[in-house]
């Protein structure tokens, strides 16, 4: 028996479970002598509510041709820096991302633990910390989600902050960064152990790692079933693991091609299937309430929610994350309440492993040609 708790009748993210410290997959597949792809995948249908157990080579048979699979472009970088507060103390400063229409950047500052880190909460406004190479890190105010700096029922988490660097921000930290990590055990992976065969253009301070178990071989065996592969990209800031935390807004672009074949793939009966949250928030503030997808680049704020529900897509590929998190409002909305706590009560059952290197869920709201439900 699993300790999933019941799933809310107002908010998915009620789902509640222990998550034992074995099913963290510390390492990817290839420390193991195996490939990206060598992990399992949980197939969820809600046209049948059923829940059936594959691998991720199985995926091209799981879809069908003229299905198509949106992909996040977006590079991780080594967004995790040693900050000295005037004291000596030493901390970590995860850098975010910038906020939209400023020269600030949302930072959250931790303590080292090692090779991860533990959250802290002693900073304040106007403290000034030296980063490596003469670089300084200037705390301004708390992040408030949607209400501006400073604002009532701000987060400590957070910070809006000054960067005061010898080098463009991506060089910066290519030299003096490393991966962010949370764990407090296990062995501290490179920045490419993190990256996806997607990845082009950095900007993101964590790998949208839906994407990372896809190999070379996989993505042409895909093709090779008829299956497309479109690109849209959306830098992700840090993650939100908090319960009742909110998503805060990201960069996104999703060009015109991947607009039209969006568009030409929901037109012919065929599936639109987002490869992480992160490809569905930005497919999503892009689509009409009638379905019709654009192109656009810009910011979003977008939170999906089973209220909402989703748009754009037939389904989504994505890891396991963590109880009560923000991410679960969104797989309700496409999953269904019912559907998606059924699938990790399996996950837990069956000892699906959680993180960045870990195993994959497949939610499919309609089967090929099927009606989609709204």
């Amino acid at each position: 028996m699993t300790a999933l708790g019941a799933l809310g009748a107002a908010d998915a993210g009620a789902l509640d479970f222990d998550l034992p410290a074995h099913l963290d997959a510390d390492a990817p597949p290839e420390a193991r002598g195996g490939a990206r792809h060598d992990v399992r995948l949980l197939v969820a249908r809600r046209a049948d509510g059923q829940v059936v157990h594959h691998r991720l080579t199985d995926l091209p048979a799981l879809l069908a041709p003229g299905d198509l699979l949106v992909v996040n472009t977006s590079a991780m970088v080594p967004a995790a820096l040693p900050a000295t507060r005037p004291d000596g103390t030493v901390l970590r400063a995860h850098v975010s991302g910038p906020l939209q229409g400023q020269r600030r950047w949302l930072v959250e500052l931790r303590r080292p633990a090692g090779p991860g880190s533990e959250a802290f909460g002693d900073a304040r406004a106007g403290e000034r910390l030296a980063l490596p190479g003469g670089g300084r890190l200037h705390l301004h105010a708390p992040h408030a989600p949607g209400a501006g700096p400073g604002s009532a029922g701000a987060s400590s988490r957070l910070w809006v902050a000054t960067l005061t660097l010898p080098l463009p921000l991506i060089a910066y930290l290519r030299r003096h960064g490393h991966p962010i990590r949370y764990r407090t055990s296990g062995r501290q992976w490179p920045v490419d152990a993190y990256q996806t065969v997607f990845a082009g253009v950095p900007g993101s301070a964590e790998s949208p790692c839906a994407g990372r178990a896809f190999s070379t071989r996989l993505v042409t065996d895909l093709v090779a079933a008829g299956i497309g592969v479109a690109p849209l990209l959306l830098h992700t800031g840090v993650s939100s693991p908090e319960e009742g935390e909110a998503p805060y807004p990201e960069r996104y672009r999703v060009p015109a091609a991947t607009a039209e074949r969006v568009n030409d793939a929901r037109a012919r009966g065929h599936r639109v299937v987002a490869v992480g949250t992160t490809v569905a928030r930005a497919l999503e503030t892009v689509t009409h309430a009638d379905g019709v997808t654009s192109d656009g680049a810009g910011w979003t704020d977008l939170e999906i929610t089973h209220e909402r529900g989703v748009r754009a897509l037939d389904g989504l590929l994505t890891g396991w994350h963590e109880p009560r998190s923000s991410h679960l409002r969104l797989l309700a909305a496409v999953a269904g309440r019912p559907l998606l706590a059924a699938s990790y009560a399996a996950a837990l059952d069956g000892g699906y492993r959680w993180h960045e290197f870990g195993d994959l869920h497949l939610i499919l709201r309609t089967a090929p040609g099927g009606a989609r439900l709204r």
